[in-house]
């Protein structure tokens, strides 16, 4: 929950300043625990929370490496083990040769191009940056650009998932449903077990749940289940196929129960499901979902390749 670019810091959760002395970390950490105990009215998820971020700065090593590879300054008495950070940089190629899914597209391409962009001209005017991935300078950075690469982050997740499924899986990546590249359908996945609409999604927080759709203060109104599904309609229509299904994956950490299912959302079985369940879900198939097979399977994938356009 604190690798998001959009998540608070361990400091911040605990209520201190990242120059703050141990002894005045572990006060706040104590104060924190009260403040946020269930027994005492407090929220569960940032009770959880607060555990996790003392975890995170409780001790001089592990505050040092939590320091380095968020970008703070080295901690008061913290020694200074080599650490380098890469979490929020583009995937490096993978080597594994075992069978991969078929793909298609660029996994979070488009909002990876769209956050440079958008950094390059808030942090230098234009000019090329050392390192726009920065942890320090991510995290000062305006809420929207830090959304782009947490969005982009969640896409590229969900794709090395679906590649390691191997081939009796199909996945198209960032599809283009409009004119706007923001209003794209992260990933379309054909499995035997169905076809499926699927967006990737990183909250930074616990999700929660009203009347079919996921709210949240992170959500900031954005309707993900009617966005999802207003998308694949426009994929439907234009490939003339029938999605059995639609899945939002989340971050393990932003969900209590590693799949909630939403029930049928204007006639679709939706469900929200954790990071590292998505696999299980795309094999065993969502709910209510309708299965897909022999020849109809070949039909769909290539009405889909002959329709599909990207961003």
């Amino acid at each position: 929950m604190f690798d998001s670019p959009l998540s608070a810091s361990a400091y911040e959760v605990l209520g201190v300043d990242p120059t703050a002395t141990a002894d005045e970390i572990k006060k706040a950490f104590r104060l924190r625990l009260r403040q946020t105990h269930p027994d005492a009215g407090g929220d569960a998820a940032a009770f959880i929370q607060v555990q996790r971020a003392w975890e995170l700065v409780g001790t001089p090593e592990a505050r040092s490496v939590y320091d380095r590879g968020h970008g703070f300054g080295t901690a008061p008495g913290a020694s200074t083990p080599e650490q380098d950070w890469s979490g929020w940089r583009a995937p490096a190629p993978r080597t594994d040769t075992r069978p991969k899914a078929r793909a298609y597209g660029h996994p979070g391409g488009w909002r990876r191009e769209r956050y440079l962009s958008l950094m390059r001209e808030w942090a230098g005017r234009g000019v090329d940056l050392d390192d726009p991935y920065d942890p320090a300078l991510v995290r000062s950075a305006p809420l929207e650009i830090r959304r782009l690469l947490a969005d982009a982050l969640a896409e590229e997740a969900t794709a090395g998932t679906v590649s390691d499924l191997g081939m009796g899986f199909t996945v198209w990546h960032d599809v283009a449903t409009g004119t706007d590249p923001r209003e794209k359908l992260d990933h379309v996945v054909l499995s035997p077990s169905g076809l499926y609409g699927v967006m990737s999604e990183d909250f930074a927080e616990t999700a929660r749940f009203r009347r079919g759709e996921i709210i949240g203060q992170n959500v900031d109104g954005r309707a993900p289940v009617a966005s999802l599904l207003a998308r694949m309609r426009v994929i439907a229509r234009a490939a003339k196929v029938r999605f059995g299904g639609a899945i939002i994956v989340l971050p393990d950490d932003d969900l209590e129960q590693a799949v909630t299912a939403l029930g049928k959302v204007r006639g679709i079985p939706v469900v929200v499901v954790r990071r590292s369940t998505l696999g299980m879900v795309l094999r065993q198939g969502v709910p209510g979902a309708r299965d897909i097979g022999g020849n109809e399977l070949f039909d769909v994938r290539t009405r889909l390749q002959q329709t599909v356009r990207f961003v």
